[in-house]
């Protein structure tokens, strides 16, 4: 083997995660995905993974882009903006997706979408009438 493709290949292995690896990763995003309202730690991800924790982490955060905390907390409000759409209150909304108080809902909500979970709800009703 040529000098390059032993530089290639090395280089592939150290960007690309193997594909038996992958499929773990996967593994842990749909758990992530089926459980949006139970607590769940990097542990218990990285278990449904079958990898250690830090190395679970980085190789989810090489697929992904993000961590496993953040693709997790994309994906609550992400349903929490679906639950604001029906009609539910932001207290239910924030008791279904189990977060620890309506406080820190809010202002995670207001994190990420620039406005409060009411503001949300009512242009997006005022966008339908």
């Amino acid at each position: 083997m040529t000098y390059y493709a032993t530089q290639v290949f090395a280089i592939r292995d150290q960007v690309f995660p193997a594909a038996y690896q992958v499929r773990q990763i996967i593994r842990a995003k749909q758990f992530i995905d089926s459980n949006l309202a139970e607590p769940i730690s990097l542990e218990t991800m990285a278990q449904v993974a079958l990898l250690s924790k830090f190395h679970f982490l980085r190789l989810f955060k090489r697929c992904y882009g993000r961590t496993p905390h953040q693709y997790r907390t994309e994906q609550r409000l992400i349903r929490a903006k679906q639950l604001l759409q029906t009609g539910l209150s932001t207290t239910e909304v924030c008791h279904a997706l189990n977060f620890e108080s309506v406080t820190s809902f809010i202002g995670l909500f207001k994190k990420y979408t620039r406005q409060t979970p009411l503001a949300y709800q009512q242009k997006k009703q005022f966008s339908r009438a």
